[in-house]
């Protein structure tokens, strides 16, 4: 039968059909999740510099660089013996050249607190809490300070309507790859935030990517799909608690650094007892954490007693490694983490401005029926 012109002008297409279907998904999405999206994004994006925050808060972190480096045991001697009470748990690598070194201890309370040791001098510089701006950031970010068990899952899902958006947002924006250098037209607020949200939202597709994908792996990691532990390193064990020697953990540096010379030492963790020590590091593993590199010893005898390599792991591990600096920007310098920030900020902006257009869209319409009523 034949259709009326009429009607052949008005009808959609499926294609336009199929477009309107995209953005209906993608507006709900967005609208239903912005503020709890936009907040994750605000605090993940300030979490990349967290150590930077600590450092402008706290003066006891910030060092002047001086010609040499004081060696782990004189730092490990420096913050025993300023608070010979506290007993060492872990002692990491200063952050920057700028920042002094930070050592865990727990005090005869239970708690815990950052000693920290100026990494050219050798000197305890003063302490402060455990729970600083970093730790605040990473945890709001990761658990919403909720229980981890409901935290990690609940801000982890937000990957899948992560996920959601972006590939709606293709399906919208024709010729998306067009948008990469269209300025914003300023004529009006509506158009001027859309073109804003696509050009922010074109930009970093190849970050909503990541973190979307870096996200979903924490969803597994949460409802059972960890990776294996890798095998752990058998340290000798005491009776008692005692400080640990630093010429015993100069002795194992050399002699790690003899062994592995590839293996920069990055954090030195004793055993309760003194009698043990961990050490790990950046090796020749790319994109994996500290840990995945690790060396054990025996302080009283010197002895290496075990290691394990980064690039020895299965696929399942290597993975698990792979997710934290992918999502935090951790695996190069400062200017891979400015990068992250920038990026994290434009995600932080698109929830934001999205929702600022829905409520735009709501507002032209009514207006528009107003005018319809009016006529």
């Amino acid at each position: 039968m034949q259709v009326p012109a009429q009607v052949q002008a008005v009808a959609p297409s499926p294609r336009g059909a199929g477009r309107r279907l995209w953005f209906d998904l993608h507006s709900w999405v967005g609208l239903k999740l912005c503020l709890f999206m936009g907040f994750v994004c605000l605090t993940g994006t300030l979490a990349v510099f967290a150590h930077e925050i600590d450092w402008l808060l706290h003066e006891e972190v910030r060092v002047t660089p001086g010609p040499a480096h004081a060696s782990w045991g004189t730092m490990v001697a420096a913050a025993q013996a300023a608070h010979p009470d506290w007993r060492l748990e872990g002692l990491r690598a200063p952050h920057a050249s700028r920042f002094a070194a930070m050592a865990q201890m727990r005090l005869p309370d239970g708690s815990r607190r950052f000693v920290w040791v100026d990494p050219y001098r050798g000197v305890v510089t003063g302490d402060t809490h455990w729970f600083n701006a970093h730790r605040l950031l990473r945890n709001t970010h990761r658990h919403l300070m909720i229980p981890v068990k409901y935290g990690v899952p609940l801000v982890a899902a937000l990957s899948l309507p992560l996920l959601v958006t972006l590939v709606s947002s293709l399906y919208i924006y024709k010729r998306w790859w067009r948008g990469f250098f269209s300025w914003p037209r300023g004529d009006r607020p509506r158009r001027l935030w859309g073109d804003v949200h696509r050009l922010l939202g074109v930009w970093s597709l190849w970050f909503i990517a990541l973190i979307a994908l870096t996200g979903g792996w924490y969803l597994v990691e949460s409802l059972g799909g960890k990776a294996p532990v890798p095998a752990h390193i058998a340290l000798p064990e005491g009776d008692a608690p005692a400080a640990t020697d630093p010429a015993a953990v100069d002795r194992a540096v050399a002699t790690l650094r003899a062994q592995w010379p590839a293996l920069q030492v990055r954090s030195a963790q004793p055993t309760e007892d003194g009698r043990g020590l961990l050490l790990d590091g950046k090796a020749e593993a790319w994109l994996v954490r500290d840990r995945a590199n690790v060396a054990g010893f025996d302080l009283r005898s010197g002895a290496l007693l075990d290691q394990r390599d980064g690039r020895a792991m299965g696929v399942h591990q290597r993975i698990a490694e792979m997710a934290d600096p992918l999502h935090f920007g951790s695996f190069g310098g400062w200017p891979v983490r400015l990068l992250w920030f920038l990026f994290g900020a434009a995600m932080t902006a698109l929830s934001f401005t999205g929702v600022y257009l829905y409520g735009l869209r709501v507002a032209d319409a009514a207006r528009s029926a107003l005018r319809r009523r009016a006529r």
